[in-house]
């Protein structure tokens, strides 16, 4: 073998063990793995934070591969707007987040702003607190603005998301070593801001965000490790005396079922309101996964209404491994019903928030590798048969 002939080979190896695995991911901001696929896929975007080894030839966006057989995708057939559905049913409202660089899309957007649709709405990012005091002392509204302008436009609901939250944080709160006055501060300070800012345009605030592990004991974080949980009443007292009017919510995920975690919201709802902390509702997020229903939700939310407190469904998306099959889009449209019919059954759940409504900006392939398809409308704005399992979820 020449020299030259064994240089050839080396320089291919990489691109060989480059190479992903069929609809394993292969590209989007910040990958830093393979971009390139087996023979017969190729790397196709799903959105900007992912791109996934389809089989070549199958078209663009994750909502164009939903049937091994290659038939046609099955779609929804229910004509009825949600938001419609969920007030026939008695809720408040029926709502879609949405994020800032979502609002450049025209077609999305006109979705989003139909009142009958959504009726409310919430931010994904732009009230984080990275978002709004990148900086200690200095603040920044302009892109929570512009979601706030945009449902007030529409006569939609607002969420606030979120107060306190031990991700998304600026390097300043959680490098910055205060001692337990100095943080109290500074939290005092950055939610009474926040929520002082939006005051008279929000309906509810998640003001602390995913305080627990999936144990039920506190998640340690740079606000539990220096106030332990008095970090929260600091919180919600700060928010409570910005906007008298706004509803204040504690935000988890994994608490659709009863358990550890859902027994350890019960329990901090309890301790807080014996104290006299403002608490007014709980934030179940429902990202779930196909199939998997927690057979507990309805008796859950029971639970927690129980406490004296409002309830609303807040994240809700229903993931799926990829490909998305005729089989699976058929058991996501039953969990979306049941996820639905839980709530419609609870006085007190007030209502449901989808995480986007869309697999074209659905968070889920970024951060679960070959999963996605977890949202009632596919990547090209086509309603999938899961809208029909929430329409049927209202009506039950």
């Amino acid at each position: 073998m020449s020299f030259k002939t064994l240089v050839a080979i080396l320089c291919l190896v990489p691109v060989a063990l480059a190479q992903q695995p069929a609809w394993a991911q292969c590209g989007g901001q910040g990958w830093t793995g393979g971009t390139t696929c087996v023979a017969g896929y190729s790397c196709v975007a799903q959105n900007s934070y992912y791109s996934q080894c389809l089989p070549t030839g199958t078209g663009t966006g994750s909502g164009t591969v939903t049937s091994t057989s290659g038939g046609s995708s099955p779609s929804a057939t229910s004509t009825t707007p949600l938001n419609t559905a969920a007030k026939a049913a008695g809720k408040k409202y029926f709502g879609s987040a949405t994020d800032n660089p979502e609002l450049s899309d025209s077609a999305y957007v006109k979705i989003l702003s139909d009142s009958t649709m959504f009726g409310q709405i919430t931010p994904g990012n732009s009230m984080k607190w990275d978002a709004t005091e990148p900086s200690r002392g200095t603040f920044t509204f302009t892109q929570g603005d512009q979601i706030a302008n945009l449902t007030k436009a529409n006569g939609q609901l607002l969420r606030g998301h979120n107060c306190v939250w031990h991700n998304q944080l600026p390097s300043w709160v959680t490098s910055g070593n205060f001692n337990a006055a100095t943080l109290s501060s500074i939290i005092t300070t950055h939610c009474g801001t926040v929520v002082g800012h939006y005051k008279g345009q929000i309906y509810s605030w998640d003001v602390v965000n995913e305080p627990f592990n999936d144990d039920g004991t506190f998640r340690q974080d740079v606000f539990y490790n220096t106030l332990g949980q008095d970090y929260i009443s600091i919180a919600l007292n700060a928010a409570r005396a910005a906007d008298p009017n706004a509803k204040l919510y504690i935000n988890d995920y994994n608490i659709e079922g009863t358990g550890a975690k859902s027994t350890a919201m019960v329990n901090l709802v309890k301790s807080l309101k014996a104290a006299n902390v403002p608490i007014d509702g709980i934030g179940v997020q429902a990202h779930l996964i196909v199939g998997q229903v927690p057979s507990t939700l309805e008796a859950n939310l029971r639970q927690f209404t129980a406490l004296g407190v409002e309830v609303a469904i807040t994240e809700l998306d229903i993931r799926m491994t990829l490909p998305a099959t005729d089989a699976l889009l058929a058991q996501q449209k039953k969990d979306y019903q049941t996820v639905i019919a839980a709530c419609r059954a609870v006085s007190g759940c007030i209502g449901v928030t989808i995480w986007d409504y869309t697999d074209k900006y659905s968070w889920v392939p970024s951060t679960f590798s070959g999963q996605g398809a977890a949202l009632p409308w596919d990547a090209n704005l086509n309603k999938k048969p899961a809208y029909d399992g929430i329409v049927a979820g209202f009506a039950s």
